[in-house]
Protein backbone atom coordinates (compact mmCIF):
# COMPACT_ATOMS: atom_id res chain seq x y z
CA UNK A 1 0.00 0.00 0.00
CA UNK A 2 1.32 3.48 -0.79
CA UNK A 3 1.94 5.71 2.23
CA UNK A 4 -1.25 7.75 1.73
CA UNK A 5 -3.37 4.59 1.79
CA UNK A 6 -2.73 3.80 5.45
CA UNK A 7 -5.26 4.93 8.01
CA UNK A 8 -4.41 7.23 10.89
CA UNK A 9 -5.73 6.55 14.40
CA UNK A 10 -8.62 9.02 14.21
CA UNK A 11 -9.53 7.82 10.72
CA UNK A 12 -9.85 4.32 12.19
CA UNK A 13 -12.12 5.64 14.95
CA UNK A 14 -14.33 7.43 12.42
CA UNK A 15 -14.55 4.43 10.11
CA UNK A 16 -15.35 2.09 12.99
CA UNK A 17 -18.07 4.46 14.21
CA UNK A 18 -19.52 4.49 10.69
CA UNK A 19 -19.44 0.70 10.56
CA UNK A 20 -21.14 0.38 13.96
CA UNK A 21 -23.95 2.71 12.89
CA UNK A 22 -25.35 0.24 10.34
CA UNK A 23 -26.12 2.85 7.70
CA UNK A 24 -27.26 5.66 9.99
CA UNK A 25 -23.93 7.51 10.49
CA UNK A 26 -23.79 11.29 10.25
CA UNK A 27 -21.43 13.84 11.80
CA UNK A 28 -22.97 14.14 15.27
CA UNK A 29 -23.61 10.40 15.64
CA UNK A 30 -20.01 9.62 14.68
CA UNK A 31 -18.80 12.12 17.27
CA UNK A 32 -21.01 10.65 20.01
CA UNK A 33 -19.90 7.09 19.22
CA UNK A 34 -16.20 7.98 19.37
CA UNK A 35 -16.61 9.96 22.60
CA UNK A 36 -18.62 7.17 24.23
CA UNK A 37 -16.16 4.44 23.31
CA UNK A 38 -12.85 6.27 23.78
CA UNK A 39 -13.74 8.63 26.61
CA UNK A 40 -11.99 11.42 24.73
CA UNK A 41 -13.64 14.68 23.66
CA UNK A 42 -14.00 15.07 19.91
CA UNK A 43 -14.71 18.27 18.00
CA UNK A 44 -17.34 18.08 15.29
CA UNK A 45 -14.90 19.90 13.02
CA UNK A 46 -12.39 17.07 13.39
CA UNK A 47 -15.09 14.57 12.44
CA UNK A 48 -16.12 16.54 9.34
CA UNK A 49 -12.51 17.11 8.26
CA UNK A 50 -11.74 13.42 8.64
CA UNK A 51 -14.87 12.31 6.80
CA UNK A 52 -13.97 14.71 3.98
CA UNK A 53 -10.45 13.28 3.80
CA UNK A 54 -11.85 9.73 3.74
CA UNK A 55 -14.22 10.73 0.93
CA UNK A 56 -11.29 12.20 -1.02
CA UNK A 57 -9.53 8.83 -0.65
CA UNK A 58 -12.65 7.03 -1.93
CA UNK A 59 -13.20 5.23 1.39
CA UNK A 60 -16.61 6.71 2.22
CA UNK A 61 -19.59 8.10 0.28
CA UNK A 62 -22.53 10.28 1.28
CA UNK A 63 -26.26 9.82 0.90
CA UNK A 64 -28.95 12.31 1.88
CA UNK A 65 -31.68 10.89 4.10
CA UNK A 66 -35.32 11.80 3.93
CA UNK A 67 -36.22 14.77 6.15
CA UNK A 68 -36.81 13.79 9.77
CA UNK A 69 -40.54 13.27 10.51
CA UNK A 70 -40.84 16.25 12.86
CA UNK A 71 -41.89 19.80 12.18
CA UNK A 72 -39.00 21.53 10.46
CA UNK A 73 -37.15 18.20 10.25
CA UNK A 74 -34.08 18.29 8.07
CA UNK A 75 -32.42 15.65 5.98
CA UNK A 76 -29.14 14.21 7.20
CA UNK A 77 -26.04 13.52 5.17
CA UNK A 78 -25.37 9.88 6.01
CA UNK A 79 -21.89 8.44 5.56
CA UNK A 80 -21.26 4.91 4.30
CA UNK A 81 -18.07 2.91 3.84
CA UNK A 82 -17.24 2.00 0.26
CA UNK A 83 -15.88 -1.41 -0.68
CA UNK A 84 -12.40 0.17 -0.72
CA UNK A 85 -13.11 1.68 2.71
CA UNK A 86 -14.12 -1.66 4.16
CA UNK A 87 -11.01 -3.26 2.67
CA UNK A 88 -8.75 -0.52 4.10
CA UNK A 89 -10.40 -0.87 7.52
CA UNK A 90 -9.97 -4.64 7.52
CA UNK A 91 -6.32 -4.29 6.48
CA UNK A 92 -5.50 -1.66 9.11
CA UNK A 93 -7.22 -3.47 11.96
CA UNK A 94 -5.53 -6.75 10.99
CA UNK A 95 -2.11 -5.05 11.05
CA UNK A 96 -2.88 -3.54 14.46
CA UNK A 97 -3.96 -6.90 15.87
CA UNK A 98 -0.79 -8.55 14.53
CA UNK A 99 1.32 -5.88 16.24
CA UNK A 100 -0.54 -6.29 19.54
CA UNK A 101 -0.44 -10.10 19.52
CA UNK A 102 2.20 -11.44 21.89
CA UNK A 103 2.71 -8.18 23.79
CA UNK A 104 1.92 -7.71 27.48
CA UNK A 105 -1.40 -6.22 26.31
CA UNK A 106 -2.57 -9.69 25.25
CA UNK A 107 -0.80 -11.90 27.77
CA UNK A 108 -3.06 -13.24 30.51
CA UNK A 109 -2.01 -13.49 34.07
Amino acid sequence: MPKGDYLAEFELYVMLAILRSKGEAYGASIRREIEARTGRPVSIGAVYATVGRLADKGLVVFEMSDPRPVRGGRARKHVHLTEAGMSALEHSTAMLLRMIHGTPLTESG
